[in-house]
C-alpha cells in the first residue's frame, strides 16, 4: 500500500502556484536542485509527469491540475485547522476575522455586525482591502468572511459562497430646507452640483444609464468611489450627493441632510462572501441568519 509523501505534495503546491523552480526554491528556503528531486519523486510516485518547461517557466500538465486541486483542498484543509486554533474557536474566547471591500460604508459594516459587537466572548478582526485581496485570504482561512457589494461566482479551484443579505434604495440627498422641497428630478440635476460615486462603481453604472435614458448630460462636481468621503462631502459641501441611504443614515436622522429624491430603479447590494468549511463558526451563523432574517428584497414596482 503507498502512502502519500506530503512533504513532497506541499513542494509540488508552492512550485504550481509560482510556476517557477526559481522562486518556489526561494520561497520555501532550499536549493533549486533538492526541490527538483523532491518534484521528481513525487511524480514517480503517481506515475504522471505533473510539469512541461517552457522556457524558465512551468506548466501544468493536466494531469497536474487535477493533482492542484486535491493539493489545493488539502492544504486549505490544514490551514483552517490552523486557523480555528489561532482564533480560539476551539476555547472561549472566539475571534471573527471579517474582511470588507474598501469602499463599502461603515455604516452598512456596523448595522451588519450589530449582533456581535460588545459580545464578551467574540473578538472582531476587521480587514479592509480590494475584494481580489481578500477572496486571496478568504481561500487560505485567514478571514472568516467578506462584505462586498459585489457578488462573486464559484469555478472549479474555488469554493466561495456568497448569499446577498441586505439591498438598499439610492437617492439624492443635500442640504435640508427650501431648495429639497422645491427640487424637480431630473429637470434640476443639469445645473445641480452633483457628486457622484466614482466610474467604476455599480451604482455610478446604473446612474449613468438613468441619464442616458433619460436624455440628460451632466458634468458631475465631483466624483468619488470612498463611501466615507463621499458621505463627508454630502455633509460639508452644499452639494447633492448619489448615495445608498444607508451612507448618510445619521445625517438623515439628525436633520443635516435631506432626501431630495428616490431612486427607484437603482439600488445598492450588500453581499456575504464565505468559503466552505468543516467546522461551523457560531459567531458567523448569528450574524448570517440575522442579516438573512431581516433582509427584505426591494419591491420591482
Amino acid at each position: 500500500m503507498r502512502n502519500l509523501n506530503f512533504h513532497h505534495l506541499h513542494y509540488f503546491w508552492v512550485v504550481a502556484k509560482e510556476g517557477h523552480l526559481t522562486r518556489a526554491a526561494q520561497q520555501l528556503h532550499v536549493s533549486q536542485s533538492a526541490l527538483s528531486s523532491q518534484i521528481r519523486q513525487l511524480q514517480e510516485q503517481l506515475g504522471r509527469d505533473l510539469f512541461v518547461r517552457e522556457g524558465r517557466a512551468l506548466r501544468l500538465t493536466e494531469f497536474g491540475q487535477v493533482v492542484l486541486k486535491y493539493a489545493e483542498s488539502i492544504f486549505n484543509l490544514g490551514n483552517e485547522l490552523l486557523s480555528l486554533t489561532e482564533s480560539g474557536e476551539l476555547q472561549r474566547l472566539q475571534q471573527l476575522r471579517i474582511g470588507s471591500v474598501a469602499t463599502l460604508s461603515r455604516n452598512f459594516q456596523e448595522n451588519f455586525l450589530r449582533p456581535v459587537i460588545g459580545e464578551a466572548e467574540v473578538k472582531l478582526l476587521m480587514r479592509s482591502a480590494s475584494l481580489e485581496e481578500l477572496l486571496e485570504l478568504l481561500s487560505i482561512h485567514k478571514l472568516d468572511l467578506i462584505l462586498s457589494n459585489r457578488a462573486v461566482s464559484a469555478d472549479s479551484s474555488t469554493s466561495w459562497r456568497c448569499q446577498q443579505i441586505a439591498e438598499q434604495s439610492v437617492c439624492i440627498v443635500g442640504p435640508p430646507g427650501d431648495a429639497a422641497k422645491a427640487f424637480r428630478f431630473p429637470d434640476d440635476l443639469v445645473n445641480a452640483k452633483l457628486l457622484l460615486p466614482g466610474p467604476s462603481s455599480d451604482i455610478r453604472s446604473q446612474f449613468d444609464v438613468l441619464l442616458s435614458q433619460l436624455g440628460i448630460e451632466i458634468d458631475p462636481f465631483a466624483e468619488v468611489d470612498d463611501m466615507a468621503m463621499l458621505r463627508l462631502l454630502a455633509r460639508d459641501s452644499g452639494g447633492l450627493a448619489v448615495v445608498p441611504e444607508v451612507v448618510v443614515q445619521d445625517e438623515l436622522e439628525s436633520g443635516r441632510l435631506e432626501t431630495y429624491w428616490v431612486l427607484d430603479s437603482i439600488v445598492e447590494r450588500f453581499y456575504a462572501i464565505t468559503a466552505k468549511r468543516h467546522f461551523e463558526l457560531v459567531p458567523l451563523k448569528t450574524l448570517l441568519e440575522k442579516s438573512q432574517a431581516g433582509f427584505q428584497p426591494l419591491s420591482s414596482g
